[in-house]
């Protein structure tokens, strides 16, 4: 029998955030992760961490934890509705790619207008996702994809252009001027840093 990982210290007092956490372990479970082959699970719990320390309510918080649960599981906006209710599910949606949308920079550029069009808070969940996605190429050994760089560079300039002032802003042009630089000859892999 797996043991069930303990609840992240940062989702303990918030009622949403601590259900979100449960739900989106199991069904991410066994799931993971490109860069280092760490349990998929990481990534939405950073993402949940981060907009919980730039001091996100519950709600935005629990829908940090479950970004990705349509996108990557077989969970249902529908299903996210009826547990989370209507706010955390519609967050979860400005946040996940239309796979209808064929063209990988096509697909980015909707998913970035349809945040903006959603408003602060899906900004907010963006921006702290793209931050964990950045440091996530920190750690790849495999050498990371311009074109997905370029991607997170443009979604840097929306939410400099929308949340010019959010620490989730500030945070995610930390974390890209962190990667290397293959133009300067840094190698883009994890010995990198």
């Amino acid at each position: 029998m797996a043991r069930t990982p303990p609840v992240p210290e940062f989702a303990k007092g918030l009622p949403t955030t601590h259900a979100a956490v449960l739900y989106a372990e199991r069904m991410h479970e066994g799931q993971r992760r490109r860069a280092d082959g760490a349990a998929f699970i990481l990534h939405p719990l950073e993402v949940a961490s981060i907009l919980h320390d730039a001091g996100a309510p519950d709600h935005l918080v629990a829908a940090g934890v479950l970004h990705d649960t349509i996108e990557k599981t077989a969970v249902t906006a529908s299903a996210l509705h009826r547990r989370f209710g209507r706010r955390v599910a519609s967050l979860v949606l400005a946040v996940t790619e239309d796979a209808r949308i064929e063209g990988y920079a096509k697909r980015k550029t909707a998913l970035r207008e349809q945040a903006a069009r959603a408003g602060e808070e899906a900004l907010m969940l963006l921006a702290a996702d793209k931050t964990s996605k950045v440091r996530e190429l920190r750690l790849s050994v495999v050498a990371s994809p311009k074109r997905r760089i370029a991607q997170y560079h443009r979604s840097l300039q929306l939410l400099q252009e929308l949340l010019p002032d959010s620490p989730l802003t500030t945070q995610l042009q930390t974390e890209l001027a962190r990667l290397p630089d293959p133009a300067r000859g840094e190698p883009q892999h994890a010995g990198a840093r």
